[in-house]
């Protein structure tokens, strides 16, 4: 199977935390579905998660946080104009 680098990953972990997130991957994969691959394999799964789905999670996160800092900017001006004197 050919590795089509199209596009970067919109993250990347830590050494230790993609070893992690391999060990998990592999374990998920073998208790699941009984399917035992390989290091290269689970990395190109890994890889594709990175490539394919987590930018989905990131812009859902990049999201939620404006969303939040957009309220809570909008409760410190209300609460700047309760303290403006007459």
């Amino acid at each position: 199977m050919s590795k089509s680098r199209t596009k970067p990953p919109i993250l990347t972990l830590a050494p230790e935390q993609e070893r992690e997130a391999l060990d998990k991957l592999k374990r998920f994969l073998e208790d699941r579905f009984e399917l035992e691959l390989g290091s290269f394999e689970v990395a190109e799964v890994l890889d594709l998660f990175s490539r394919e789905v987590a930018p989905y999670y990131y812009n859902r996160a990049i999201a939620d946080v404006q969303l939040h800092l957009k309220e809570r900017f909008e409760s410190i001006e209300s609460d700047l104009w309760a303290l403006e004197k007459p």
